[in-house]
């Protein structure tokens, strides 16, 4: 992973867990899908992906994480479920956090599976 993502990372990780956000895993990958940090709000477990730019702006986050990224987060967020049986029955929720130099944003619920 770029060292810029990995602070990235870091840095949201921080950001969370200072939010009350209990951290179930970083780096969920299956089949060609990642989500980089899972976590515990209550009985609502979060997928979340973090954006670190240092140029582009948050205007240009629907390019960075489009349909095709969605899918693959929600498809990757389904086998961490098949597989970690014991969070079946807690809602689920898809966030961003997004980096920029100056400052964290955490979108919560910024998107969702479409039937």
């Amino acid at each position: 992973m770029p060292e810029n993502g990995r602070s990235g990372e870091d840095s949201a990780v921080l950001f969370l867990e200072n939010k009350g956000l209990e951290i179930v895993c970083r780096n969920f990958r299956h089949r060609g899908g990642e989500v980089d940090i899972i976590a515990q709000e209550g009985q609502t477990l979060v997928f979340i992906e973090v954006k670190t730019w240092s140029v582009l702006g948050m205007d240009a986050l629907e390019h960075g994480i489009d349909q095709k990224k969605q899918r693959r987060i929600i498809e990757t967020a389904k086998y961490f479920l098949s597989v970690n049986r014991k969070y079946r029955y807690m809602g689920i929720r898809f966030d961003v956090v997004f980096i920029t130099p100056r400052l964290i944003t955490h979108l919560e619920s910024a998107f969702m599976e479409r039937v």
